[in-house]
Parts: C-alpha cells; structure tokens; sequence
C-alpha cells in the first residue's frame, strides 16, 4: 500500500542517496526539494529533456527561484543540439554522489534502470547512422524500425515510444548486435538499489489528466511563448531537444499553422499518452520500490 508522505519524509535515512520516480505533472520537483532540504543533498535531475539549456518553462524544469533557494544539478546543462545518451548522464551523475547524499528525480525510467542495475558499454552511434535513423523515423514511422529489430531486443524495449525504437534501430545498425544483447553485458551499477531508498509517486490518471490539462495556463503565465519565440530561430525538428512535448507544436504556431488552443489541445494528449508510458513502466519495472499517494504532493 502507498505510504504516507510526511510520514516517509520523517523516516528517511540521511546517510542514504533517494531516488523519486513519478510521471510527469505529478508534483515530484516540489516533493523533491521538500524531502532534499530534509535530508541534506541536492536535488539531481533523471529526465532525459529537462538536461536540455533550451526549455526550461516547456520542459517544467525547476524555477529560478528553486535553483537559487537550494541546489539543483544536471538541469539544463547540456546545449540543445548536442546527443546525450544516459550513459553520458551517468558519467555527469557519478561525481554528485560524492558529497551529502542526493535526491535524484526524474521520469526517465530508464536513466533510473541504468544507475541501479548497470548499463552496457556500447559504443557512440555514428552521425551518419542517426541521420539515416531520422529521417527513416520522419518519413516511414517507428513501426517500420521496430519490425528491423531482432525479436529479443522487440520484447525489451518500450516499442510505443519512438525515442526507444530510434535507439535500438541506431545500435543494431551501428554494431551489428541488439540491444537485448548488449544489455546482457552489462557492468556494474553505479549506485545499487540496496544502497538508496527508492520511491515512486503513484499517480492514477483519474488524478493526473486534469492536473496535465490546467499545467497549460501555468507554462503561458511562465512565459512558454517567450521561451518558444528564442528559441525559432535555430529550431530544427532533428535537434535533439526538439522531443521536449509541444516544441514541434509551438513551431507551428509561430509558421502560422497551428492555432494556440490547438498548441494547447496538442500538449495535453502528447502529456497524457507519455505519463501512460512513464506509469505503465513504473508498474512493470519498480515493483519493489516504496510506492506513495500523489495527491498527497504539493503540485508542480
């Protein structure tokens, strides 16, 4: 049963790194700074798009003010036309474990997978590989990579999310050998689960699509058009923080082909189907983590 979270807070171990997994638009940044000002670390990010400089108010990153009223790592720190794989987050991850145990947070469950369970060495994906792998993407579908794939990595991998089909396809191609195998070599966890204490927000969708549906209004007194408008001039939909949800939209907005309510209506479907995602592998993959109400969280 999901634990209370003052409750959780009062029993956690200072001594100890804690690891908060939720879907996004769950509240979890603001739990996370709650519980790190209790515990004495900062607060480090596991989100594949909030690593990106370019989308902060989109991507929901932490505000200004949170960064400056306590620290926050691995935010925005990496430019948004630049690769980061998650063993690159692992590599940026490993020094901040090293001073007061962190609270690392974030939706990415595979970033979470890799710092508990270990990740494979593979080797970086040529440019030439990944520029075949988008414009496959953009022209055929995920559908048609995903059916290029051998059939171990096809029943690992997350097939409903095209970013994981693009990965997978780009490895094979690149190495020769499926992912599924290449996970079958993996080292070592950075930091095993037996030596953090991991939580999961569970947020049911009943609770959670009305919080994605309002999450629009905050983004627009935020300045999300502002944030949109700086950002046109270099936009290119190969950019790899391009996958930020509504960035594609917002571009279209700004060409005249999309209307704001339309943006808005885009947001909140692209938002719901990836928390399916997020919740659906939280429910398959961290079982034997500590499971508390959402709606006991202060919001975003």
């Amino acid at each position: 049963m999901p634990a209370d979270i003052e409750t959780l807070i009062g029993t956690l171990d200072k001594e100890r790194p804690v690891l908060l997994a939720g879907p996004t638009a769950s509240g979890k940044s603001a739990l996370a700074l709650r519980i790190a000002e209790c515990v004495g670390g900062p607060v480090i990010n596991a989100d594949a798009i909030q690593v990106y400089a370019d989308w902060r108010v989109l991507t929901a990153r932490p505000s200004q003010d949170d960064e400056a009223r306590w620290p926050h790592k691995l935010y925005g720190h990496v430019p948004g036309d630049a690769p980061y794989s998650v063993g690159a987050w692992l590599r940026d991850l490993a020094p901040c474990l090293e001073g007061p145990p962190p609270v690392i947070v974030g939706g990415t469950g595979l970033y979470f997978a890799a710092l508990t369970g270990g990740l494979a060495e593979i080797p970086e994906i040529p440019d030439v590989i990944r520029k075949r792998a988008l414009e496959r993407l953009k022209l055929e579908g995920a559908g048609v990579l995903l059916g290029e794939l051998d059939s171990a990595t096809r029943e690992r991998i997350d097939t409903d999310n095209p970013m994981r089909v693009q990965r997978a396809w780009e490895v094979l191609q690149a190495t020769g050998k499926g992912l599924a195998d290449w996970r079958e070599d993996t080292g070592p966890p950075v930091l095993p689960l037996s030596r953090a204490q991991p939580i999961v927000l569970d947020a049911p969708a009943t609770w959670l699509n009305p919080r994605i549906e309002t999450r629009w209004e905050r983004m627009l007194a935020d300045g999300v058009l502002d944030e949109a408008r700086a950002n046109r001039a270099a936009w290119r939909p190969d950019l790899p923080s391009a996958k930020a949800i509504g960035a594609e939209a917002l571009m279209r907005h700004f060409d005249g082909r999309l209307g704001l309510e339309e943006v808005r209506d885009t947001i909140v479907t692209l938002t719901r189907q990836y928390a399916k995602r997020q919740r659906s592998w939280f429910r398959g993959r961290m079982k034997d983590w500590t499971w508390i109400e959402a709606c006991e969280a202060k919001p975003d």
